[in-house]
């Protein structure tokens, strides 16, 4: 092994502090912090630019953190670890005085050969200088009510833009670009949601096939922005980029949600490498076997589980979500497998200490927090069973509405709850609509196109023989398989797109719409694109009519949304007549316009039903002003294999009606017809028609 070579010893290293914890930047010199309740020595290991070492012993330890304080050590500097301890995996402990660790609290990640006498990952962390111009940054801060959600990802939004710059491409600073951005504004989303921003590390098998870990669920840096989305350099240069674009995001009116990882890290299993973690404190960051502590407990799929009831990992992770806040402005997050976080024994825990320590968290309670509700070990579905502060990824809707809409039977009642914002999950508790995240589709799966194009996954480009993705998708391929020139076929997926975009639109809770979606955008029927950073995962911006058409039509849903609060209310429907009130908020009609009765409800073949939102009667105070009166909307939904005629309700529930949309037209968008009450309306086959009529136009009936 080559030797290390030294400075002029710990001369220079003063006591320093053991928080905050990681490399703090003073503006003289820089603070070391490292946690490791097993370490007999922990040694600063400073890398030089020419390539030499430096290494320091942290002189003190507090409450197993070690520490020390260098007054000649500044920004730009790269810098890791060694952890003198144990080597006992058989107790969980997996200390090598010869490994280079990484700093768990690394503010920026840099990626070179590895150093020497360090077996291969090359990660080391660079020290950051924290001074950045927020100017008069103020985030949007709309309500959950008033949100609508796009997810995305930072390099495929804009890796193939054409006006966006090249060397900007598929990095923060192409996000934040005026041609994303407005798309973004012109779209009327208020936040976007970035996949996987942390630093994620390469899974070698993915390489070895030519392939690459391009969602990013992989995280070895919990405080550090991915260095391969930086455009302007990975020395710390990625933070301040990372800053610009959510300080130009919020100039333009949208919020920013991250999707974080804190159920498990990169490091996998007890085969996979040692990075940071491991080597730190191995027992006291990851979850053990009851078994055999040589081996890992895995409720995530990827080797390992982050140990929920060690203060020190609840550290970590508050540290991480503070730091987001209140140094890179973030807005909110969306928790992966957020099921495995409450796991403190074993067990799925709603009273665990991660949910208590959010709780009465001062900043991270007054942020938007989304759950991905599940995980893969045993009880891990958990849709509906998050505390009240939280909202959630709802997987029934994303359910109920596919199988709706490809007409299997007995889905209209489920139906009927995801469109009314699923009471059924989340009343309890006081509880509210907006504790619903719809989607019908997200990264993991069929993008919008695909659902409708494909019967069946199509991923044999990943390498696995087609074994990987859910089998299971609910979809439907409108006739055929795949791209087709059949115009009878494409024009029932793009009726179908349409109706799938219109009802997510309509839907009680918090929309959210998938990167491209609103584009046409496919992935050739592959539903698990995690290792395809390439054409098949990126926007491809260059689109036809048929797109330009959808584009028009989700951006004028958006708005027909944001403008009506009958559309997105604060409270649950409520249903029956009150006293003092004409008519209930919600009524369900069958096509003859009579109310459904609880028989209509049990027909398995019932694939037609209209539902009346009065907007006289949203029954929830405003949140400023006086009391929210809206227009009143009857929407008409017929999944039958031919027309279906509809009689609209009599004069109680409205004189006139205008046409607003029906997805059976080629642009979904109609030129207003008007319609009197008791007359006949003719919904075209797999389709759906919207109308409105203004607020007290049955008054003196």
């Amino acid at each position: 092994m080559t030797a290390r070579p030294t400075g002029p010893g710990n001369g220079d290293v003063q006591a320093g502090r053991p928080y905050p914890l990681g490399a703090t930047y003073d503006g003289h010199g820089t603070n070391f912090a490292l946690f490791s309740a097993v370490a007999s020595q922990v040694d600063l290991v400073l890398l030089e630019p020419d390539g030499t070492e430096r290494s320091v012993t942290l002189p003190e330890v507090d409450g197993f953190v070690w520490h020390g304080y260098l007054p000649d050590v500044g920004p730009r500097r790269r810098y890791g670890y060694r952890v003198h301890g144990p080597w006992e995996p058989a107790s969980g402990h997996r200390c090598d005085p010869e490994a280079f660790l990484l700093d768990p609290y690394a503010l920026a990640i840099h990626e070179q050969a590895p150093p020497n006498g360090a077996a291969g990952h090359g990660l080391c962390g660079v020290v950051v200088d924290p001074a950045f111009d927020w100017g008069s940054d103020a985030p949007p801060s709309y309500s959950y009510t008033d949100s609508v959600i796009y997810e995305a990802h930072v390099r495929g939004l804009s890796q193939t833009h054409p006006d966006v710059p090249e060397e900007l491409r598929g990095t923060y600073a192409g996000l934040a670009s005026p041609p994303v951005i407005e798309h973004l504004t012109s779209l009327g989303v208020t936040a976007v949601e970035l996949m996987p921003v942390h630093q994620f590390t390469q899974d070698g098998f993915l390489l070895d096939q030519g392939l690459s870990n391009y969602w990013g669920y992989n995280t070895i840096g919990f405080f550090a922005p991915h260095h391969a989305y930086a455009a302007h350099g990975t020395l710390g240069e990625q933070v301040t980029e990372f800053k610009t674009m959510v300080k130009d995001l919020h100039a333009a009116g949208l919020e920013v949600i991250l999707d974080v990882v804190y159920n498990h890290t990169a490091e996998g299993n007890e085969k996979g490498p040692t990075i940071s973690f491991r080597g730190i404190d191995n027992a006291s960051y990851y979850r053990l076997s009851d078994e055999d502590f040589s081996r890992y407990y895995d409720t995530t799929g990827t080797g390992n589980s982050l140990l929920m009831r060690h203060p020190n990992v609840l550290q970590l992770i508050m540290d991480s979500l503070r730091y987001w806040v209140t140094e890179c402005h973030v807005d909110g997050f969306r928790f992966d497998l957020a099921a495995t976080l409450a796991r403190q024994f074993h067990e799925v825990d709603r009273l665990s200490a991660f949910f208590d320590i959010i709780q009465q968290d001062p900043v991270i309670s007054r942020v938007k927090l989304i759950a991905e509700p599940w995980d893969l070990g045993d009880g891990g579905y958990q849709v509906g069973n998050f505390p009240p502060l939280w909202s959630e990824w709802n997987g029934k809707y994303r359910d109920g509405v596919r199988d709706f809409w490809r007409a299997r039977d007995r889905s209209l009642p489920e139906f009927a709850s995801r469109l009314t914002g699923s009471a059924d999950l989340y009343a309890h508790e006081y509880r509210r609509p907006r504790a619903s995240v719809n989607f019908v589709t997200a990264h993991d799966g069929f993008t919008l196109r695909d659902l409708v194009s494909y019967n069946d996954k199509h991923n044999e480009a990943n390498g696995e023989n087609n074994k990987d993705g859910e089998a299971h998708n609910r979809s439907w391929n409108c006739g055929a398989e795949g791209p087709t020139d059949d115009p009878s076929v494409r024009e029932l997926r793009g009726r179908q797109q349409r109706n799938f975009l219109t009802t997510l639109m309509l839907s009680q809770g918090i929309p959210m719409l998938s990167h491209g979606d609103e584009l046409g955008r496919t992935q050739g029927g592959n539903n698990n694109v995690y290792c395809q950073d390439n054409e098949v995962s990126w926007i491809d911006w260059e689109l036809d009519e048929e797109q330009q058409d959808l584009l028009r039509f989700t951006r004028e849903l958006i708005a027909l949304r944001k403008a009506h609060p009958v559309l997105r209310r604060r409270h649950f429907f409520e249903g029956g007549t009150q006293e003092g009130r004409r008519l209930p908020d919600l009524v369900w009609l069958r096509p003859d316009a009579a109310e459904m009765t609880p028989r209509d409800w049990r027909r398995p073949d019932a694939h037609a039903i209209g539902v009346f939102l009065n907007g006289d009667e949203i029954s929830a105070p405003a949140l400023k002003g006086p009391t929210v009166v809206d227009d009143s909307f009857l929407v008409l939904f017929n999944c039958y294999w031919g027309p279906t005629e509809f009689t609209l309700p009599d004069a109680a529930f409205g004189i006139r009606w205008t046409k607003l949309i029906d997805t059976a037209e080629a642009d979904g968008v109609c030129d207003e017809t008007e319609y009197k009450a008791q007359t006949s309306l003719l919904v075209e086959e797999r389709s759906l028609v919207v109308l409105s009529r203004p607020p007290d136009t049955t008054e003196g009936l």
